[in-house]
């Protein structure tokens, strides 16, 4: 009975945590939009205001929607594998194709403005980041959702695939540290040093912005908060060991 409430007080630990880092997750988007909104001059798909398309897709894409994708196998303990699988892959599209309006968006202002592309570290990093989180979803796609894939694969393939999926989060986060420090000192240049509003504003975004990164890895790196496995899947994966190892279910 100890056991099975230290294991509820656990949940319940974990799922404040969760929310913690929704709350930080709607602050971060909600601030880069007040920014990029008020201070900014708003939004647009043409002329100056597409620039500050950038800055809000990639904080919603690669940022929360990608941060959330991480805590599927944790929030979603009683659904199937296979429904959790679905869900963090779709998570991971709606990433991608956010993320990539936000690159076009900067590619076709700095094209209309005569501005040079990828000249600075953030750019840089910031191509790196989503080449290599396209990267994870193909491999990830091809096999663990993908039929075909087999089970020796997948086993080998599951560490590095945890390991970049945080690695990438952590990227992108310094990424849009590195991107906010460019535009504050681009746009508001020796005022910047002065603490204007706009400065404040965009200093607490970037101590949200590791807060949630904070708040994801740490739920993703506890190991009393993982997934357990339904009884069929641990079933199946008894069965799979029987016959690629030679054991026997009943010598477990």
């Amino acid at each position: 009975m100890e056991r099975s409430l230290g294991r509820y007080q656990g949940l319940s630990w974990m799922s404040g945590f969760v929310a913690s880092s929704q709350v930080l997750g709607l602050a971060i988007i909600a601030i880069t939009g007040v920014w990029m909104g008020h201070f900014r001059g708003g939004f647009a798909w043409e002329g100056a205001l597409q620039f500050n398309v950038h800055p809000l897709c990639m904080v919603i894409g690669m940022v929360f929607l990608f941060g959330d994708a991480l805590l599927v196998y944790r929030v979603f303990r009683n659904e199937s594998k296979y429904t959790s699988k679905i869900i963090h892959g779709t998570l991971h599209v709606f990433a991608f194709v956010i993320a990539l309006v936000g690159i076009i968006a900067v590619f076709e202002n700095h094209a209309n403005s005569k501005i040079p592309h990828l000249y600075s570290i953030h750019s840089w990093c910031g191509i790196a980041v989503f080449i290599l989180f396209f990267s994870q979803w193909v491999i990830g796609f091809a096999l663990f959702l993908f039929p075909g894939a087999s089970n020796a694969h997948r086993s080998r393939y599951k560490s590095l695939h945890v390991f970049f999926g945080i690695f990438l989060l952590t990227a992108a986060i310094g990424t849009c540290l590195m991107g906010i420090n460019e535009k504050l000192i681009f746009s508001l240049g020796n005022s910047y040093s002065q603490l204007p509003v706009e400065g404040v504003l965009a200093n607490a975004l970037g101590l949200l912005l590791l807060a949630f990164g904070v708040t994801i890895g740490y739920i993703v790196t506890r190991d009393e908060w993982k997934r357990p496995p339904l009884p069929e899947e641990q079933a199946l994966s008894m069965d799979f060991k029987t016959l690629t190892e030679g054991d026997s279910p009943s010598e477990q």
